[in-house]
C-alpha cells in the first residue's frame, strides 16, 4: 500500500504575525457572536457578560498549553499531532475527524445566517435559492484560489474588527450622550432595569455558555499557521497574548453595547441583535452596514471553515483515515476532492435545514439547533491540548527548565478547564434548545471512535 504522506503540498504563504493574529481573530469572530448572542441574550440576560469572561477564563488555559507547545516544537503546529504523540493516536483522529464534521455544521449554520441577513434588504427572497448560490460561490472561491486565501482572510477579519470597534465607539456615545437618540443618553439601567442582572439564574448562566464555547471554537487554529510564519517561537507568544485579549474586548465590548442600549428582553428573534439595536435607536445607516459586515462574517466563517477542514480531510485521505478519493490535488494545487466533499456536507446539510426550518418557529431557533450540534465535538481539539500538554510536561523536563512561556498553575488549570468544559456540555444536555445537537454530536464521536478501532485493531501503540 503506498503512502502518500510525504506528498501533502505546503501551502508557502510567508505570513506575517500580523496576518496570523488577524486571521485567528477573524475566525473566532464570527457568526456565533454575531447571530448566536441573541439566544445567549435571551438565556441569561445582561449577565452573558460575565459568561463570556469566564469562557474566555478556560479559552485562556486551553490557548496558554497550546502555546507552551508551540514554543517547544512549532513546526507540528496542528493539535492532531499533539493529541497523537501525547494521549493516543486515537485522540488525533478523532480531533481531526471532530474538525470535519464541525465545519461542515458550523458552515451549514453560517449558510442559515446569511440568508436571514438577505432578508433584511430582500425580504421575499427564497432562503432555499439563496442558501444554494452562497454555498456555489464559496466552493468556486476555495476551488479556484489556495494563494489568495490568507489575503481575502486578512480582510474579511479586518472588516468585521473595525465594525466592532466603530460599533463600540458609537455604542458609547449612544449610551453617554445620547447620539441618534435625540439627545437623550441611554445610560446602564438596561442591565439591570427588566428583571435584574441575572435574568436566568445559575441555570440560564450555564446555558448561555454552549453558544459562547461554539463561538470562540476555532481560535486552536492558530497552531495550524505557527509552521508557515516568520519567527514562530516570537509570534506564538505575541498571538497567543494579544489574541485572547483582543476577543475578549470584541466579545464583551460589543455585547456590552447590545445590552445596555436596548432593553435586553425586546431584543428580536430574527436577524442580528447587532443590526436591531442601532435600527431600533434610529441610526438606520448604521444598521445596513452592521447588516452588510455581518454577511461577510458568515461568509468569511464558512470560507475558512472550507479551507481547513478540507485541508484535514485531504490528511485523512493521506493517512489512509478517510476515502482516498479525498487525496487528489487539482491543477491549482488545491485539495479540490476534499473541498468539494466538505461543500457537499453544508450543502445536504443546508438542504435538510430548510425542510426543518417548516418546524421551528424562527431562524434563530434553528440557527441555535444546527450551531450547537457543531460544540462539542468543536471541543475535542481543547479536551485534547489540555490532556496533551500533562505529558508534553513530563516528556520534555528539560525543555521547560528555562522555557518563559509555561502555563501557569499547571496541573490544576488544566483540570479546571476540563472540568468547566464538562459541566457546559451537562448543561448542554439540560437544556432543551440544545440537547438533539449534544445526541447528535456524541454520536458522531461514538462512530468515529468504533470506526477507527475496527480499521486499527490488533495494532499496538506504546504511550
Amino acid at each position: 500500500m503506498s503512502h502518500k504522506k510525504h506528498s501533502t503540498p505546503k501551502l508557502k504563504r510567508s505570513m506575517t504575525a500580523g496576518q496570523m493574529e488577524m486571521i485567528s481573530l477573524g475566525g473566532a469572530i464570527g457568526v456565533g457572536l454575531f447571530m448566536g448572542s441573541t439566544s445567549t441574550i435571551k438565556w441569561t440576560g445582561p449577565s452573558v457578560l460575565l459568561a463570556y469572561m469566564f469562557v474566555g477564563l478556560i479559552l485562556y488555559i486551553v490557548m496558554r498549553a497550546l502555546g507552551e507547545m508551540l514554543y517547544v516544537n512549532p513546526g507540528t503546529g496542528s493539535f492532531a499531532d499533539y493529541a497523537t504523540e501525547y494521549v493516543h493516536p486515537i485522540a488525533g483522529y478523532l480531533a481531526e475527524w471532530a474538525n470535519v464534521f464541525e465545519y461542515i455544521v458550523v458552515g451549514m449554520s453560517e449558510v442559515v445566517a446569511a440568508t436571514e441577513y438577505l432578508k433584511y434588504w430582500w425580504p421575499n427572497v427564497s432562503m432555499f435559492w439563496s442558501g444554494v448560490i452562497i454555498i456555489a460561490f464559496l466552493l468556486l472561491a476555495n476551488l479556484a484560489s489556495a494563494k489568495a486565501y490568507a489575503s481575502l482572510e486578512f480582510w474579511f477579519a479586518m472588516i468585521k474588527v473595525i465594525t466592532i470597534i466603530l460599533m463600540i465607539i458609537l455604542g458609547f456615545m449612544v449610551i453617554l450622550f445620547g447620539f441618534g437618540n435625540g439627545g437623550h443618553p441611554t445610560g446602564f439601567s438596561n442591565l439591570w432595569a427588566h428583571g435584574g442582572f441575572f435574568t436566568g439564574g445559575f441555570k440560564g448562566f450555564f446555558f448561555s455558555m454552549s453558544i459562547i464555547v461554539g463561538s470562540y471554537e476555532g481560535i486552536e487554529l492558530l497552531g495550524i499557521s505557527a509552521g508557515e510564519v516568520e519567527n514562530p517561537k516570537e509570534a506564538i507568544v505575541k498571538s497567543v497574548k494579544s489574541v485572547l485579549l483582543r476577543i475578549l474586548i470584541f466579545y464583551v465590548g460589543a455585547i456590552f453595547v447590545i445590552v445596555t442600549i436596548y432593553p435586553w428582553n425586546k431584543l428580536d428573534s430574527l436577524g442580528s441583535p447587532f443590526v436591531t439595536t442601532f435600527a431600533k435607536v434610529g441610526i438606520t445607516a448604521a444598521a445596513s452596514i452592521i447588516n452588510f459586515v455581518v454577511l461577510t462574517a458568515a461568509l468569511s466563517g464558512a470560507n475558512s471553515g472550507i479551507y481547513s477542514s478540507s485541508r484535514m480531510l485531504f490528511k485523512l485521505s493521506h493517512d489512509e483515515d478517510a476515502p482516498k478519493t479525498f487525496g487528489h490535488i487539482s491543477k491549482r494545487i488545491v485539495p479540490d476532492r476534499a473541498i468539494m466533499g466538505i461543500t457537499g456536507g453544508i450543502l445536504t446539510g443546508f438542504i435538510l435545514d430548510v425542510i426543518a426550518s417548516n418546524y421551528y418557529h424562527s431562524a434563530s431557533d434553528l440557527f441555535v439547533v444546527v450551531f450547537s450540534s457543531s460544540v462539542l465535538p468543536g471541543m475535542i481539539p481543547w479536551f485534547v491540548i489540555l490532556l496533551a500538554e500533562l505529558r508534553f510536561r513530563k516528556n520534555n523536563e528539560k525543555e521547560l527548565e528555562k522555557h518563559p512561556f509555561k502555563l501557569p498553575l499547571y496541573p490544576y488549570s488544566n483540570y479546571f478547564a476540563f472540568a468547566m468544559l464538562i459541566l457546559i456540555v451537562i448543561f448542554m444536555f439540560i437544556n432543551p434548545d440544545t440537547r438533539i445537537s449534544v445526541i447528535v454530536g456524541a454520536l458522531v464521536l461514538i462512530i468515529a471512535t468504533i470506526t477507527y478501532l475496527i480499521r486499527h485493531r490488533g495494532e499496538k501503540h506504546k504511550i
